[in-house]
């Protein structure tokens, strides 16, 4: 897990413009999901392609966060990546942004039934959460994925964000559901990056410019 704080600097910058560093004192149950990002064992599994090694120290907490959250009516949400086996439909990113050896590797990975695309095991899920595949980045943009006819079915307006790289899909999903006036929370201890400046960069971003950053600990209280 990411041992890093906010700076100094961007919580006085905070205070300075709102008056206060968190956004929201107290969020409603019954409109509220948690969704966790990219947790899959292409990402989360030791010696995977696309491996994000801390992202195993943030199994735990995720599942004891929701393990509460469905106790008090949260909807558990799961998102997953899923690209085509041959990657073309991310060839701008496979083929700008990986090596030609290493392409039709990482393409398999996150194609769709791949053992690398399915949910890591040690991760707890229940009958009643949710599973939604995505196809970019952000899981809110364009024809991404599901999850924005799956919010206002639910009358959902606010998002728990957890998951992996905290500073490519976890925030641009928190990018764009702040653009479509969702109230976004990211979890700071379930989310997790490459690097804690990567992590701590998406941090500041998020609590100055598009929601609030709290533990897990601190959306249980918002909840209470």
């Amino acid at each position: 897990m990411h041992k890093v704080e906010i700076r100094k600097e961007i919580v006085e910058r905070v205070l300075a413009r709102r008056g206060k560093l968190h956004l929201f004192d107290s969020l409603d149950r019954k409109r509220t999901a948690l969704v966790i990002i990219d947790m899959q064992n292409a990402f989360v599994a030791s010696g995977a392609p696309i491996e994000v090694p801390a992202a195993r120290a943030i199994v735990a907490p995720i599942n004891r966060l929701s393990r509460e959250l469905r106790k008090r009516g949260v909807q558990v949400i799961w998102m997953l990546h899923e690209n085509r086996g041959d990657g073309r439909d991310w060839a701008g990113f496979f083929d700008a942004f990986v090596a030609p050896g290493r392409r039709a590797e990482a393409a398999a990975a996150l194609a769709q039934g791949s053992k690398l695309q399915k949910l890591y095991p040690e991760l707890e899920t229940a009958a009643s959460d949710l599973w939604v595949a995505k196809n970019r980045y952000s899981a809110l943009i364009g024809n991404s994925s599901e999850l924005g006819q799956r919010l206002r079915e639910r009358n959902i307006d606010t998002l728990l964000l957890a998951g992996t790289k905290t500073n490519v899909c976890v925030e641009c999903t928190a990018r764009d559901a702040m653009m479509l006036d969702y109230k976004v929370v990211v979890l700071s201890d379930c989310t997790a990056a490459l690097s804690d400046e990567e992590h701590r960069a998406t941090l500041e971003n998020v609590i100055q410019q598009f929601g609030d950053v709290l533990t897990a600990d601190e959306a249980l209280k918002t909840l209470a």
